[in-house]
This record gives structure tokens, C-alpha cells and sequence, in this order.
């Protein structure tokens, strides 16, 4: 791949006429099956993992903000290419920084840019890739620094890594999709319900409505009569009540409108306190100085004690003042926060007094709807047997709207009975548990098997929550935490090997390199590398190792190529 060098804090005077030094650097990580990349500290050896994991995932690998991978000298012109082949076709990932910059190109072809940048990555992970940015810090790099072991994540990402690993985040996605169906399902249904409320209310006003076709005409309309009165009367009641409730709400809101304002001078108040006791801390140690000190700490020469008393004394009254105007804040902070309580009391009931105009809204609404039915049949002139037929027309009419109702509501149910099944089975306990349950076995044979590789003879084993059981010695249970940092080290390792064993016989996320970062330097002791080495001669035959490390003198001899880095007029270069 290649990469634009990158500058930090570079002295002013090589800002001109770098020449060749300010050019890209390309490393083939494809050549040798073993490379060991050395250079002095700062050199840039862990530079080329930054520009590979942006390339590929839009982040460094060290904890540091895209823009500053951008180097210092002009600001611009960050570019990373990564050319690599996934089965018989070739990709090229280019990206940029200052112009920004995505490009993915298969087999020299640009793929359709169309796609939100979000979604272009998500292409680039999923169907190309095939592994996410958690997958790749356990199976494709593993780094001394800035980089959490697969024993030290929360059980979530633990779960998220082994699931890409095996390739079952389809039912992830799958479970998203259905809770989107169950919502939609659940809609229906309650809209069905709502519907047949309905008719059951009409129904029951036409079957009413026929069985006093037959009772006097006039003594019929006259009940007919005070039942519009009695619901146009309770219309009325209810609109009232929904003024009132209105009103009552828009007021409340009014009044606590000052919530927001008020809750960020609050914010600006406690950051004020902030400043003023970072403030407080500075001139309490100032004052220290001045009082246990005579000698000047910088110059040696010593300090005359009236220098000192009034430098004393300045920083006393300087800290009276400071704490005078503390306490004025804080008094502040204590009536601000006292009045948000009381502003979030008002916005409550408020929201109350809203949801109470919402039920008066129902219940004009439920009213409005038997007043209608009321008008239809006080509209009717005669009630002569052409009537009376027309009115059981109706209410057949109404039955098969029920009876097609309840149809769709029995055909809904059955969904939602097929939904529950499949959400129970895309839960975390269902099918990924299963076959989680069948991989745990190899996982943990692999596991102990690259331990005793390393002679660090222990019974490890994972449960299916990726929880660590150890036992060693006598049996004895242990913790990955209970263990040295070269311990750790070698368990970190087997977990790596391991992921990309089960990867490879998964085929769902193989990959033919392997990176670490100065794992030479940190935990391993002589006999824990040696040891590592012949694991690693054991993986070469298949797997490009790249090693990146400063122990020079102990490495060099063990690998068939060497890649040496360093800083030149402030520039990371390779050197040829």
C-alpha cells in the first residue's frame, strides 16, 4: 500500500526544500512470507498501521482524530492506497484526507459512489472485507498499545467479534428487520381493533334502529331527538374541557420555557466551577512554594524573604478572592438547580394536562360518531317496509365489513404468532446461541492448544456468554487478570491464532496476514518469543507475518525480510 508521510511538530527551518523527502511511501506486505519492521522509537514503524486501518475502516489504529494523521507541514494532501485480492478478484481502497477523499475500485473499476459514505463503507465491510473494524484489531493486527485484548472487552463486543467471526450477524440484521414487521403487524391489528369497535358500535345502532321501526313513528323521533340533544350536550361538555385542558397546557408550557436556558447557564456555571478550582489549586500550590521554599527551584539563586512574603501574601489574598467568588457560584449552581426542578415540575404537568385534552379529543370523536348515526336516522321520513328493508341491507352490509375484519385479524394474529417464533429465535438465546454452542468446543481446544505451543500449561476454557474459566496448578480457578502481563500476553496470542483458525474454517473472514506491534517489547520474555517463533514458522507456509518492533539486535537473524523506518528532516521514510 501507499501512504503520505506524516510530520509531527516539524521545525520550521525544514519546511522549505524537502525535496524527495515529502513523497509517498510504499510498503509490499505480499513479498516474503516473514518481515520484521525496525526503526528507533518515533520513527514511524506503527505509522503504516494507522494509514492500513484508515484506508480500510475510516479510523487510525491508535487512539488519535483523523485529522491528525494529516501531516503538520501544509495541512493536506493525506492519501492511503491499499491494493489486495479476495479470491480471484483485485480491489484498490483509496482514501483522503484534506481533500477528502473514498474510492474502491474491483479489478480497475470504480464501484457506483452513489451510496451515502456510511453506506459505501458498510459495502467495503460486509461484501467485501467481510470483517468489521472489532474483527480486524483481533485477527488481522494485534498492538502493545492502544489496543484491548479480546479477554479485556465487555461481553457485548466479545459477542459482536465472534459473531462477525462466524459469519451470523445475518441474524442481527434479520432481527432488526422483524422487530421493524412486529411493529407493523402490531399497528394493523390494533387498527382492525379499532375498526371493529366501530362497527360494532354501528351494528348496534341499526339493529336499534329496526327494532323501533316497528314502535309509533312519532314517539320514535322524539327519543331519537333527545338522544342528539343528550350527545350534542356532551359534545359540548367535552369541548369545554378541551379549551380548558388546552389552555391550562399552553400556559404550563409557556412557563417553563425558561427550562433550557436556565439548564445551560447551569452547565456554564459548573464549568466556571471547574476553571475556578483548577484556579484555587494553582494558587494553593503557589503559595506553598513561597512558604517551604528559599531557593529557587529553575535558577538556584535564592529567594529573599520579603520577595517571598509578598508573593505570599498576594497569593493569599488572591485565593480570598477566588473562594469569595466560588461560593457566590455556587450559590448560583444551588438556586439555578432548584428552579429546574421546579421548571421540570411545570413541563410535567403540563405534558398531564395535554394527555387530558387528548382523552376529551377520543371522546368527541367516539360522540361525533354516534351523533352522525343519530342524524342518519332521525333523517329518515317514513318507516314504511321499502325502509325496513333498506335498513336490514344495511346491517348485513355491516355484519360481512365484521366478518372480513375478523378474517384480517385472525390472519394478523397467525403472523404474530410466526413473528414471537422467529424473535425468539433470532434473539442472542436462540439460533446464534446454538451454533455459538457448537464452536465454543473448538474454540477452546484451539485456545489451550497454542497455550501449551507457548508452555503455558493451563485449562482454559470459554462458556457460551465468552466468559473465562482458568485453572491451573492444583486446579485452581483463575481470571485472565490474575495472571502476569507476559501470561496475559501469551493468552492474548492464542486468542488471536485461535480467531483466525475459526475464521479460516468458517471461511468468513480468512485472511493471509498477520500484524504485531511490538509484541516483542512489551510482555514476551526470551523463552515466551522463542516460543512464538516457532508458532509463527508453523503459520508462514499460508500467512504473510509482518512483525514491528525495536528490539533490532535479537530479531534480525530470524526473518527473511527486514524493513527498516526512520525520521528524516522530520519525516517517517522507509528506508531503501
Amino acid at each position: 500500500f501507499f501512504l503520505q508521510p506524516h510530520a509531527a511538530n516539524p521545525d520550521p527551518l525544514w519546511s522549505r526544500g524537502l525535496g524527495d523527502v515529502y513523497k509517498r511511501q510504499e510498503l509490499d506486505l505480499a513479498t516474503h512470507k516473514d518481515t520484521l519492521i525496525v526503526g528507533e522509537n518515533g520513527a514511524g514503524k506503527s505509522t503504516f498501521l494507522d494509514a492500513l486501518s484508515y484506508a480500510l475502516y475510516m479510523k487510525p489504529f491508535r487512539k488519535v482524530n483523523n485529522p491528525q494523521l494529516v501531516n503538520s507541514v501544509n495541512k493536506k494532501h493525506l492519501k492511503v492506497e491499499v491494493e489486495f485480492r479476495v479470491g480471484s478478484n483485485g480491489f484498490k481502497v483509496c482514501r483522503g484526507h484534506a481533500p477528502r477523499t473514498f474510492e474502491v475500485y474491483q479489478n480497475g473499476e470504480l464501484l457506483n459512489q452513489d451510496a451515502h459514505t456510511k453506506d459505501y463503507q458498510k459495502i467495503l465491510e460486509q461484501n467485501i472485507l467481510k470483517m468489521n473494524y472489532k474483527s480486524f484489531t483481533q485477527i488481522v493486527v494485534l498492538g502493545s498499545r492502544n489496543f484491548i485484548p479480546f479477554m479485556q472487552l465487555s461481553t457485548t463486543d466479545r459477542r459482536t467479534v465472534i459473531e462477525d467471526l462466524l459469519d451470523i450477524q445475518i441474524f442481527s440484521v434479520m432481527a432488526a428487520l422483524l422487530k421493524d414487521k412486529i411493529a407493523l403487524n402490531k399497528n394493523e391489528l390494533q387498527d382492525i381493533d379499532y375498526q371493529l369497535n366501530l362497527l360494532d358500535d354501528k351494528v348496534k345502532v341499526q339493529e336499534d334502529y329496526i327494532s323501533k321501526v316497528q314502535e309509533n313513528k312519532d314517539a320514535q323521533l322524539l327519543e331519537i331527538k333527545e338522544k342528539i340533544d343528550e350527545t350534542s350536550k356532551q359534545i359540548d361538555e367535552h369541548k369545554l374541557s378541551l379549551d380548558d385542558f388546552v389552555s391550562e397546557a399552553d400556559s404550563l408550557y409557556e412557563q417553563c420555557e425558561p427550562l433550557e436556558s436556565v439548564s445551560n447557564r447551569v452547565q456554564q456555571f459548573l464549568t466556571l466551577e471547574g476553571q475556578i478550582e483548577k484556579k484555587l489549586t494553582k494558587l494553593r500550590k503557589q503559595l506553598k512554594f513561597y512558604q517551604d521554599n528559599h531557593i529557587c527551584d529553575t535558577c538556584g539563586q535564592e529567594i529573599p524573604d520579603d520577595y517571598r512574603e509578598e508573593k505570599a501574601q498576594e497569593s493569599n489574598t488572591a485565593i480570598n478572592e477566588t473562594t469569595s467568588g466560588l461560593t457566590k457560584l455556587e450559590e448560583e449552581i444551588q438556586s439555578n438547580s432548584e428552579r429546574i426542578e421546579t421548571l421540570k415540575d411545570i413541563q410535567n404537568e403540563a405534558k398531564a394536562k395535554e394527555k387530558q385534552a387528548e382523552n376529551e379529543r377520543t371522546s368527541i370523536t367516539i360522540l361525533e360518531d354516534i351523533l352522525q348515526g343519530l342524524n342518519n336516522e332521525i333523517a329518515e321520513k317514513s318507516f314504511e317496509a321499502s325502509d325496513q328493508e333498506e335498513a336490514y341491507a344495511r346491517l348485513e352490509h355491516l355484519q360481512e365489513d365484521i366478518e372480513e375484519y375478523k378474517t384480517k385479524r385472525v390472519d394478523l394474529r397467525r403472523k404474530q404468532a410466526v413473528f414471537d417464533t422467529a424473535r425468539t429465535l433470532l434473539m442472542d438465546t436462540g439460533i446464534k446461541s446454538r451454533i455459538i454452542k457448537q464452536y465454543v468446543p473448538v474454540m477452546n481446544k484451539l485456545i489451550n492448544k497454542y497455550l501449551a505451543a507457548m508452555e503455558f500449561f493451563v485449562d482454559f476454557n470459554l462458556d457460551e456468554d465468552f466468559k473465562e474459566t482458568i485453572r491451573s496448578r492444583h486446579r485452581d480457578e483463575f481470571v485472565y487478570a490474575s495472571f502476569s502481563e507476559g501470561e496475559k500476553m501469551r493468552i492474548d496470542l492464542a486468542l488471536l491464532f485461535t480467531w483466525r483458525a475459526i475464521a479460516k474454517l468458517k471461511n468468513s473472514a480468512s485472511t493471509n496476514i498477520l500484524i504485531m506491534d511490538e509484541i516483542f517489547d512489551s510482555s514476551l520474555d526470551t523463552q515466551g518469543t522463542d516460543e512464538f517463533l516457532k508458532i509463527i514458522k508453523e503459520l508462514t507456509s499460508d500467512t504473510n507475518i509482518i512483525i514491528i518492533s525495536h528490539k533490532t539486535d535479537q530479531l534480525l537473524d530470524k526473518f527473511s525480510n527486514v524493513v527498516r523506518f526512520e525520521k528524516y528532516k522530520n519525516f517517517s521514510r522507509i528506508v531503501e
